[in-house]
């Protein structure tokens, strides 16, 4: 297992540096597939852990490098299930990426950056050890900076700048904190930190960096700016890498290892609350169609947030798989937003309308993910959301429970209002058909796997299930011990 999910990690790593060589020696053409090629390997070398895993083994490794700081993995449930959801969509979206990016500007760096972002994930994803989830953190901060300023539009940097600047901010106060844990326990070590209750000052320093990264209230405002960015990358930014790393910093750090104090959890599931019914009301109100996608995902990573701050079984389950669910649809639904906006050459919804009858395949798949993400079964989005909620009950929190219910009404609101001014009605602008097969075809197979996922829903229940149960042995040890 240690091999194998160090090879998940190099592949992407190390892969990603012969792109941009490729492109000096005149190879342009040859850098899209070779990143499909690099990114599809990295997901199929997470399949063989898949197996050990769901019998519940884990695997740990360590290469001291000086005194306190050693390059360790920690190979179990929680990262593997991570792992193959983000490789997974990044798969999809790198092949989206070959019609949509064609003919465009620096198209090497593009697919180097992409590689580079997943291999950055992966290297956090199996990180046991603070110091290098912080580098691999930085390392994403940086992909993320280059692909929103893509388009090289005075604009559009300044956009990526904020984005870099607010992160970036973020990840330095984290770095602060994880100091303050050092300082308190004198260990980087993930493992060695299980159980140790977290100070009030540290938790404050590390909840900013996560926070930043997964764009919660009040840091979220650079999420919906980013929209700029070609609609591959705000794919990867919000389904499959950038505001997952926060997500999943907190299950490793929080969920699986430091205690919080009952008082700061409370605070924690108020913001997270807040987050996720102020960013659905703002989606309500957004005619743009990818700020409106935008807010909706600042909205979801709050309930994904609710799901773990609550620190239940059914929540942690509950989070997990719509940290799942999520991917796929908000995936499909921002490629949709790449074929619309392709077609119609506009972001505003007010100026579409009537695009079922030219984009058939495309109406079907945005109307399947919208729903999922509004928790309409028997999509994933549907289960996953009941055991969010399920989650907060069964923690006591009656209140939040039946606030996140009116969150996940809003939600269907802006998600149907969405779908009717892009596809129904008469036509209010000029509309082209259809974006080219290679773009419909990725878009319908996120749609089908938006389906199937909830009635297949077994298989990714399994895994978290373990993931749940690997998290309860660890605490139980902690209070034996």
């Amino acid at each position: 297992m240690e091999s194998q999910a160090l090879m998940v990690i190099l592949v992407p790593l190390l892969g990603s540096l012969l792109i941009p060589l490729a492109g000096w020696t005149g190879l342009k053409k040859a850098t899209g597939p070779m990143a499909v090629l690099l990114i599809g390997a990295t997901h199929v070398l997470t399949w063989p852990l898949l197996g050990p895993t769901l019998a519940g083994r884990t695997g740990e490794a360590s290469i001291p490098l000086y005194r306190w700081i050693a390059f360790s993995m920690n190979i179990d449930a929680l990262a593997v299930f991570m792992a193959f959801t983000a490789t997974l969509i990044a798969t999809l979206i790198a092949v989206y990426s070959l019609g949509y990016i064609e003919h465009t500007d620096h198209e090497p760096e593009y697919y180097f950056i992409i590689t580079l972002f997943v291999g950055a994930m992966m290297g956090l994803v199996f990180s046991r050890n603070i110091v290098f989830l912080y580098m691999f953190w930085e390392i994403s901060a940086l992909a993320c900076w280059r692909l929103i300023g893509y388009f090289r539009d005075p604009e559009y940097v300044w956009k990526a700048d904020k984005a870099f600047l607010i992160t970036f901010g973020g990840a330095v106060f984290m770095l602060l904190g994880f100091a303050l844990i050092f300082a308190q326990y004198g260990t980087f070590d993930i493992a060695q930190l299980q159980g140790k209750e977290i100070g009030t000052a540290a938790l404050v320093l590390v909840m900013a960096g996560i926070f930043s990264k997964s764009a919660t209230v009040p840091l979220h405002t650079w999420l919906p700016d980013a929209g700029v960015a070609p609609s591959t990358v705000t794919s990867l930014l919000h389904a499959a890498i950038l505001v997952k790393i926060g997500l999943y910093a907190f299950a490793r750090l929080f969920c699986n290892g430091m205690v919080i104090a009952p008082q700061a959890q409370n605070w924690l599931l108020v913001l997270a609350l807040v987050s996720a019914f102020v960013s659905a009301a703002a989606a309500l109100h957004e005619t743009n169609i990818k700020r409106l996608l935008a807010y909706s995902t600042v909205s979801q990573i709050g309930y994904t947030f609710l799901g773990l701050i609550v620190l239940t079984h059914f929540g942690y389950i509950g989070a997990l798989l719509y940290i799942m669910a999520h991917g796929f649809a908000k995936g499909g639904l921002f490629l949709c937003a790449g074929i619309i906006e392709h077609g119609t050459h506009t972001k505003d919804m007010t100026k579409m309308g009537g695009l079922f009858r030219k984009m058939p395949v495309t109406a079907v798949s945005y109307l399947i993910c919208a729903l999922s993400i509004a928790g309409i079964p028997p999509m994933m989005g549907f289960f996953s959301k009941y055991f969010v909620i399920n989650g907060l009950v069964e923690g006591g929190r009656f209140a939040i429970a039946t606030l996140a219910i009116l969150t996940a009404v809003v939600t269907l609101l802006y998600m149907l209002k969405s779908f009717r001014l892009v596809f129904l009605g008469q036509s209010r602008g000029e509309a082209h058909g259809e974006g080219s097969p290679v773009m419909v075809g990725v878009v319908a197979v996120l749609a089908v796997l938006t389906v199937a996922s909830g009635f297949l829903l077994q298989l990714p229940y399994d895994l978290v299930k373990v993931a749940d149960g690997q998290r309860l042995v660890e605490l139980v040890s902690l209070l034996w011990r």
